[in-house]
């Protein structure tokens, strides 16, 4: 063997190597925007999912502490104005179990499941966000990959397509309307 023959085995081995490599940079930027773009998909199904059970909780407690408020205060004046021992024996009954209901659960307010509510709004908000910036940074990464040179050549040969980035449709973009 020549040295040209050798140089050139060479050549096309380092060129095999570099198309190799370059390859596997691509599949491994287009796996990790599918994956970027995945957690957007959880964190939106997480959100639909939570938030109607976190209002349906909180309708229900508020629903409940209402009606043992409105019951204590009609037993109450009841009691007052006609002084029946049995209106009496329910008041009494309906205060003992108010009370072990708040000596066993003392932070067991409505205020407190509106601040739950909020803050797992706010979490899953902020979740999702940042699931958005990494899916869009992910995609950034893949695209200037596939647009740099020489590796545009490439992923014209393994037919490689840019990514899109994250862009909130209309439904989006609205605020979501939560009704107590």
């Amino acid at each position: 063997m020549n040295i040209i023959t050798v140089c050139l085995a060479i050549i096309l081995i380092v060129l095999l190597f570099y198309i190799l490599i370059t390859y596997n940079s691509f599949v491994t930027s287009k796996n990790k925007v599918k994956q970027a773009k995945s957690s957007i998909d959880v964190y939106l199904t997480q959100r639909f999912d939570l938030i109607p059970n976190l209002v349906s909780c909180v309708k229900g407690y508020m629903k409940h502490e209402k009606e043992v408020q409105e019951k204590v205060a009609s037993l109450r004046k009841a009691y007052t104005e006609m002084k029946d021992l049995n209106v009496g024996a329910e008041l009494n009954a309906i205060c003992n179990k108010l009370i072990a209901l708040v000596e066993n659960y003392p932070d067991l307010k409505a205020s407190e499941n509106f601040l739950n509510l909020q803050n797992n709004l706010s979490k899953m908000e902020n979740q999702l966000q940042a699931a958005r910036r990494l899916y869009n940074s992910e995609v950034t990464l893949y695209n200037t990959k596939i647009e740099k040179f020489p590796g545009n050549i490439i992923a014209k040969i393994f037919k490689f397509k840019e990514a899109e980035l994250f862009k909130a449709d209309e439904e989006a973009l609205k605020n979501i309307s939560i009704e107590f």
